[in-house]
């Protein structure tokens, strides 16, 4: 682990490779898992701003599961998280024309309709934040099946996880705290 601004980040985030490869896993990260993904406090009503803009391109069954529960739910390990159906698909996830699971947040975000990208719990995967009364971590854990091509793509492409995922953590963390990271990585690495 490695310390910066008060932020412990573990070694992986510098060691290991990492590029998604979504004809590779098909956005099984938005399906798979116990639980929706985590919300910020913050994020909640974000998320419910979303919801209002989108709820047009959800499907009868995400858009059942958001009346029956809310636009985000409580789960005992996460506080807040994003609804799923059936213990699967987010409730905000949509398929494309190739069998793709994507994010119709982010898709409103591409589009101009949002300001909102999407939680930073789905931009920052398969980096996994948590913060406690003492500290923040942020650790690398990808799904050993699910991430096994995006691993191997990073390898072959030779990019660390924290400069795949350099745009959500400059969103969490800010671009000072990320570019004193990347001095880090470089420092350990000479």
């Amino acid at each position: 682990m490695i310390i910066v601004d008060d932020v412990l980040v573990s070694n992986d985030i510098l060691d290991k490779q990492f590029v998604c490869d979504l004809t590779q896993c098909k956005g099984g990260c938005c399906v798979e898992g116990d639980a929706g993904a985590p919300l910020t406090k913050d994020e909640l009503a974000e998320v419910h701003t979303a919801f209002e803009e989108i709820k047009a391109e959800m499907s009868p069954e995400a858009l059942a599961e958001v009346k029956k529960n809310g636009t985000h739910t409580r789960d005992d390990d996460f506080t807040y998280v994003t609804p799923v159906i059936n213990e699967g698909i987010c409730v905000y996830g949509y398929y494309d024309d190739k069998g793709i699971v994507k994010c119709l947040i982010e898709k409103a975000n591409r589009e101009g309709r949002l300001s909102f990208k999407k939680p930073i719990s789905c931009h920052l995967f398969p980096i996994l934040y948590t913060k406690n009364e003492t500290a923040e971590f942020i650790n690398y854990q990808p799904r050993k099946k699910l991430c096994a091509p995006a691993c191997k793509l990073g390898e072959k492409l030779q990019v660390p996880v924290y400069q795949f995922l350099k745009e959500p953590l400059i969103r969490k963390f800010g671009e000072e705290w990320f570019n004193a990271l990347e001095h880090i990585d470089k420092e350990m690495r000479e």
